[in-house]
């Protein structure tokens, strides 16, 4: 199941966690939550709010940050993720 909020969607303004966490919890099926995502530390605060994956998109148009670097930070949080080769985290 895809959850967005409309009125966030390319503002970069931070996802609404609070509806994440009572959708996520209300169903077994995985849910991808998008719009609102300004930074690699908004992925990992969606998926730590419920959500199974992450949709983004004005993230990496409208700033220099990139799909490695969210992915970076997700796996840095111990979200798993697939990095690409090459692409590694510190050592925790």
């Amino acid at each position: 199941m895809k959850m967005g909020r409309v009125d966030r969607d390319g503002k970069m303004a931070g996802c609404d966690l609070e509806s994440i966490t009572l959708y996520a919890g209300a169903s077994d099926v995985p849910l991808i939550a998008c719009g609102g995502v300004a930074s690699p530390e908004d992925c990992v605060a969606v998926v730590r709010a419920g959500a199974s994956a992450v949709a983004a998109a004005s993230i990496f148009h409208f700033t220099n940050h990139t799909p490695d670097d969210c992915k970076r930070r997700m796996a840095e949080a111990g979200i798993p993720v697939r990095l690409p080769p090459g692409l590694s985290t510190p050592e925790v």
